[in-house]
């Protein structure tokens, strides 16, 4: 009689093993690419929401988009999310990647010190101006200041000098006086205001670009030829854009909690959203005037620039919109 009791705990265990396995694997593996940022927080959500999309999310966190690319390019990555010149610059450079939703919009700002008696773009001449090489803002800050008439280089002798330096380190550069002004992202831009040593000077939205749309990219591979796992990622990525959009508090928490662990305050992440809103949609147009405005500033140096409509393929976002009923 024990080993017939034996035997069927024996047998029950064999078959709970074989079932999880094969939950396991039925699991497939996304490997992310993300950034850092407040408007960020949706896309880095997925990996929390995964495993009711039927999928396993690998979030792997960058220093900045073109980081992504670089990733994605070793093989590295299935899916990123960057601002749009890290895309254009990675697909011009043979990154084989589709653009395919579009995850927030804004998320950039012109701070001066808050000594500086700064209060529009044409106060920059004979300044020193911080930026991020590479960044949708440096493609921004060179378009506002082109609109303006001013002329720039990394040396004195221009009507302005650019300093480049990290995300990170841009706001301490202010404080510290190294720099007059800076083109930032958010929350950082956010917090300079908020503590005081930094004043807007303006949203450079209104370039040809308007406000930048950050970028979801595909592999072509990933999007090709894993198609029924793309499908759940997408639908993922719109259920979990959803629920920041519908819920400020459970985003607030989670950005604020979780991904910067409270080194942020509630106003800077109202203040960070508020100037870069979660949002679904791209359009080929819209990357192709960015790809235009960065070969007229020289941003990313592309000897062959990518035609955006052969690119950008929205059609798993529509889907997935559909299917979950978003506008």
């Amino acid at each position: 009689m024990q080993k017939i009791v034996t035997l069927k705990t024996s047998l029950a265990a064999a078959v709970m093993l074989t079932l999880s396995v094969g939950a396991a694997q039925a699991q497939e593996v996304v490997r992310l690419g993300n950034l850092k940022f407040a408007h960020y927080g949706a896309v880095s959500y997925i990996k929390e929401i995964a495993p009711k999309c039927g999928i396993k999310v690998e979030e792997h966190i960058f220093a900045k988009g073109l980081d992504v690319m670089q990733a994605i390019i070793a093989g590295e990555l299935d899916v990123g999310a960057t601002a749009s010149e890290a895309a254009i610059s990675g697909r011009a450079g043979g990154a084989p990647i589709y653009v395919v939703a579009g995850f927030a919009k804004g998320g950039a700002r012109l701070v001066a010190g808050a000594e500086q008696k700064i209060t529009s773009v044409k106060d920059l001449k004979g300044k020193r101006v911080g930026v991020t090489r590479g960044g949708i803002q440096e493609v921004l800050l060179l378009a506002e200041l082109a609109q303006n008439g001013l002329t720039v280089s990394e040396t004195k002798g221009k009507d302005v000098q650019l300093v480049f330096l990290a995300y990170a380190d841009l706001n301490q550069a202010l404080m510290g006086k190294n720099i007059d002004a800076m083109m930032q992202s958010e929350p950082q831009s956010s917090q300079a205001i908020n503590k005081g040593f930094g004043v807007e000077i303006l949203k450079p939205y209104d370039t040809p670009i308007g406000e930048p749309v950050r970028t979801m990219v595909m592999t072509e591979k990933f999007y090709k030829e894993r198609r029924p796992v793309a499908e759940k990622f997408m639908r993922c990525f719109v259920e979990a854009t959803k629920t920041f959009i519908d819920s400020k508090p459970t985003a607030e928490k989670y950005v604020r909690e979780v991904i910067f662990r409270g080194q942020i305050t509630k106003d800077d992440f109202d203040d960070a959203i508020s100037n870069s809103p979660y949002s679904y949609d791209i359009t080929p147009e819209h990357i192709q005037v960015t790809t235009d405005v960065m070969v007229k500033t020289g941003v990313g140096r592309m000897t062959k620039p990518p035609v955006a409509k052969d690119w950008v393929k929205t059609d798993l976002l529509e889907q997935a919109k559909k299917s979950l009923n978003v506008k």
